[in-house]
């Protein structure tokens, strides 16, 4: 038996850089299938997963953040209009959505990367990269933004479901404690 999609759904956001978003979105069927795709974009990118201390740099957190552009613009361009009807001024749309996605992540890897970049450039030969990063002055305050983003990302990627009419992508905590225990961690709770 197919599951019954929801006719309207009321969204509520808060993101960095914009603030609240806040409507009722009824989701024609391409902006239900272009809200897949962009939640699959979002869940499968460090975009919406904390980033530890020593769990990957913050120049691939940077660059994963940047991909979703043009993926975003992708998805865009193959639903077309339809991603966007017509609806009034405030309502909500996945193109609107997607657009508001893209003035999130601008401000962030546009301040971050070329600050990030001259201090790359310094990295001597002998030092590892996790190392040389973590000793720049600024990684907390980029770490600091990066986590604000993935907190609002997190809320989109979560209302992207709901319209996709998706369970939660997220690995199955059973094997991620098996995973722990093979890797020497233990298991968390």
């Amino acid at each position: 038996m197919a599951q019954r999609m929801p006719r309207e759904l009321a969204v509520k956001l808060k993101l960095p850089f914009v603030g609240e978003i806040s409507g009722n979105w009824a989701p024609q069927q391409a902006e239900r299938k272009a809200a897949w795709e962009l939640y699959v974009e979002l869940s499968t990118r460090i975009s919406v997963v904390p980033l530890g201390r020593d769990e990957g740099l913050a120049r691939g957190a940077l660059s994963s953040l940047y991909t979703i552009f043009g993926s975003t613009r992708e998805i865009l361009r193959k639903y077309g209009p339809e991603t966007s009807p017509p609806k009034g001024r405030d309502a909500i749309t996945f193109g609107r959505l997607a657009l508001t996605v893209l003035t999130v992540l601008r401000p962030v890897t546009a301040y971050w990367h070329p600050r990030l970049e001259a201090w790359e450039v310094k990295r001597a030969k002998d030092v590892g990269p996790i190392d040389h990063e973590n000793a720049w002055d600024r990684i907390e305050e980029l770490r600091e933004a990066l986590e604000t983003v993935r907190q609002g990302l997190q809320d989109v990627a979560e209302a992207l479901a709901d319209v996709a009419n998706a369970g939660p992508l997220t690995p199955d905590s059973r094997l991620l404690g098996k995973l722990r225990k093979e890797r020497g961690g233990g298991v968390s709770a």
